[in-house]
């Protein structure tokens, strides 16, 4: 007897529809077959699957049995194909009688109890039985709750197969999980929020990256060893607008594919903050490996990626760095297949400004060399450096700062400024794909960055001046474009323009 479950695989962050047909009754010694380019755990699943029915009170098939993943063409993996392939067999051996199979879009890992497990990319399945119009999906529990989170999908969880059994022969019915009341819908614990507030003095960069998050532009903080980078960087997630709903779906979509935990502290209602170690991998970074899946940058998708000590990450991680900063996706190939993942993240990097990191400080004398310090600072290459449109400098605290005992400002009163500088943008450009001012192509820079003759100038002189690259000039726009939002001026004015030529300190020929 033939029986045909409707599943899914996934690919990159997103899904494709797969096919579990299972036939039994054939002649022949009792075994399974499986075909349609399982990998070595969607093989070990027959072992998984025969003790899981035997334990739920079923019994498997005394003959040969053939189950074939479809389309065969499709590299299958993981252990998400269990549970249909359990109700799959129970199905073409007569034990499970129902018409409603398909109906749904099943998968999940069993315990050889029979106890279902979550499984990654729960949220691009939901997609996915939504765009090929199935009635609805079953899910373990935890899975579930993660993919309810798709409108107009009703998603059942089972906690075992025995469940998933009864619920398809309607003895027991089961109330399909309600977006509303999912875990992740719910605001990160109070013990785990962050504030400004706590930040002392740094009123200068405070400012820089209050105009970096109203534009989303890239930021490079620049100071000695305890100045505060790593601690303000910290709270820019606090700072940004909240998530809509489509972008914190996205963001959920990449982490699920990623196989993160439910109880990931990351995984609430808010945008994502990854702060990759400065030995990471080009892969870790970009993404890929022999089945291709998402990497740091794509983590940060519509939050933050800090990048702490940016001189010391590998060269060749850096520049992969450049196409993503300017895309905002990434596509990776490999020999099991080609993906694209979204990536647009809002890069906050930091740095010493010399190797010993004492350069500036009053406290400290610099052991550095000139030489030393050009080759430092040399490690990140003039190309990337165009991509960050912000560098500011953190000065070393005084100690008085220190002592302070008043809180700054807090992180709610600089957010309400930024949403207010990001619903002007929303309105500038409605009618284009452009989100932020950072974003711009060069006919919007020439729409809405004109200045006038004497500003115009004022920074040809400020660049000649100052040496700063050609290539700069687009970004002081953007970045002075911002500064007029956040002062509600429609226009650019000389001080806005002054104010963002000195966030680019670092764009000398000399430092290329």
């Amino acid at each position: 007897m033939l029986a045909v479950i409707t599943s899914g695989s996934l690919q990159g962050v997103e899904a494709l529809p797969v096919s579990i047909e299972v036939n039994t009754g054939e002649a022949g010694e009792p075994r399974i077959v499986l075909v349609g380019l399982p990998d070595a755990a969607v093989k070990e699943s027959q072992d998984r699957v025969s003790s899981a029915i035997a334990n739920s009170g079923f019994r498997m098939p005394e003959t040969r049995m053939t189950i074939n993943l479809a389309p065969g063409s499709l590299r299958k993996e993981g252990a998400l194909y269990d549970l249909p392939m359990a109700l799959g067999i129970l199905t073409a051996t007569g034990q499970l009688k129902t018409t409603i199979l398909d109906n749904y879009l099943i998968a999940g890992e069993l315990g050889l109890s029979g106890k279902t497990r979550a499984i990654k990319g729960a949220l691009a399945l939901a997609m996915l039985a939504k765009r090929i119009h199935k009635k609805g999906l079953i899910l373990p529990r935890e899975s579930a709750e993660e993919a309810a989170l798709v409108e107009n999908i009703a998603v059942y969880p089972v906690d075992s197969l025995n469940q998933a059994v009864r619920f398809m022969t309607g003895e027991l019915p089961i109330e399909p999980c309600k977006a509303e009341n999912s875990p992740f819908r719910r605001p990160p614990p109070r013990s785990q929020q962050l504030d400004f507030s706590e930040v002392k003095g740094q009123h200068s960069v405070r400012r820089a990256v209050e105009i970096a998050v109203a534009g989303n532009h890239n930021i490079l903080l620049i100071g000695p060893p305890g100045s505060g980078k790593s601690m303000i960087a910290k709270r820019v997630p606090t700072i940004m607008p909240e998530p809509t709903l489509d972008e914190f779906l996205e963001i959920l979509s990449i982490q699920s594919a990623a196989g993160m935990s439910l109880n990931d502290e990351n995984r609430y209602f808010q945008r994502p903050y990854r702060s990759p170690h400065h030995t990471i991998s080009d892969v870790g970074l970009l993404g890929g490996g022999s089945i291709p899946g998402p990497g740091e940058i794509s983590l940060a998708h519509h939050g933050v990626l800090f990048m702490d000590e940016l001189p010391e990450f590998k060269r060749s991680a850096l520049e992969v760095l450049r196409q993503p900063l300017e895309d905002g996706f990434v596509t990776i190939s490999r020999s099991a297949g080609k993906i694209t993942i979204p990536c647009s993240f809002m890069l906050v990097s930091a740095m010493n400004p010399c190797p010993c990191g004492h350069l500036g400080d009053h406290r400290n004398d610099c052991r550095c060399s000139p030489i030393q310090i050009q080759r430092y600072r040399a490690r990140i290459s003039g190309p990337l450096l165009d991509r960050i449109d912000i560098h500011v400098e953190a000065p070393a605290l005084a100690v008085d700062e220190l002592q302070n005992t008043r809180d700054g400002e807090s992180s709610a009163e600089m957010r309400q400024r930024i949403e207010a500088s990001r619903r002007l943008q929303a309105d500038r450009f409605k009618q284009t794909r452009t989100h932020s001012n950072a974003r711009m192509s060069h006919r919007e820079i020439r729409e809405h960055c004109a200045v006038s003759k004497e500003t115009g100038q004022l920074l040809q002189q400020a660049m000649e001046q100052l040496k700063l690259s050609a290539r700069a000039y687009d970004r002081i726009l953007k970045v002075a474009r911002t500064i007029a939002d956040l002062d509600h001026s429609p226009t650019l004015q000389t001080a806005h323009v002054l104010e963002a030529i000195q966030f680019r300190n670092l764009d000398r020929q000399v430092f290329y």
